[in-house]
């Protein structure tokens, strides 16, 4: 791949708010994934995203074959209203060359990916090209900011990961390593903190949420399940 146009796919990969979204195809996710819609990468092969049952609920099975999209539902909720986020995966192995620090090697069999909005006159010009980039590619323009919890092979868990070609996405390694393979782990996260924390600014509008198993960057296999994922107002509250 070329490099401005490696640049470009990489950009395009926090781009969680649609502007417009793919019918959902028959078989598509229900109940607590009813609103959610697959979002394909240009110039990638797409991740399969399936509903499963897993005893008495629905869990989402993702399936990476040197392929990168993801899973996806758009939002707009203000931060004044927001508090927790609860999620919950499981994976059966790691990806043995991945790396979340390296540009070349940036994947993961499991992710939860969330955009902000913000004010893009802040952007540096290297940002706003990367941007202006993206929406001329795709037809939607990339969030302002995007956080990922993520699983990574080696670095510290509750580590930042400032995005290796962008630093308005970070990525907060909440598993890492081996120790924990094969066990559904679930996950109570403020998300306001969380953001701060990684940012170092106060968050605009929440406006997607997306599932993202990949494999494209080291060409090799990934698959990951996911249960739901549950945002709550300050009064706990699902909102």
């Amino acid at each position: 791949m070329k490099p401005l146009l490696a640049i470009v796919c990489a950009a395009v990969l926090c781009a969680c708010a649609p502007l417009t979204s793919p019918p959902v195809p028959p078989g598509a996710p229900a109940g607590p994934w009813a609103d959610w819609s697959e979002y394909r990468l240009p110039g990638k092969r797409s991740t399969v995203y399936r509903p499963q049952r897993d005893g008495a609920r629905t869990v989402i099975h993702a399936q990476a074959d040197a392929s990168a999209s993801m899973l996806r539902r758009p939002l707009r909720i203000d931060p004044a209203q927001l508090a927790r986020v609860h999620f919950s995966w499981r994976i059966a192995q790691l990806i043995d060359s991945a790396d979340l620090a390296e540009a070349d090697a940036s994947d993961s069999p499991v992710r939860l990916v969330f955009a902000f909005d913000g004010d893009h006159g802040r952007l540096s010009a290297r940002n706003r090209m990367l941007f202006e980039l993206a929406q001329a590619l795709t037809g939607e323009a990339p969030p302002y900011a995007t956080l990922m919890y993520a699983w990574d092979n080696r670095a510290v868990a509750e580590s930042v990961i400032v995005g290796p070609r962008t630093d308005r996405v970070r990525k907060i390694v909440v598993e890492s390593g081996p120790a924990r393979i094969g066990q559904w782990l679930h996950y109570e996260r403020d998300l306001l903190a969380d953001y701060r924390r990684a940012f170092g600014e106060e968050p605009g509008t929440l406006i997607g949420v997306a599932l993202m198993t990949d494999a494209d960057n080291t060409g090799s296999r990934a698959a990951g399940q996911y249960g739901e994922v549950r945002l709550l107002a300050r009064d706990g509250k699902p909102l």
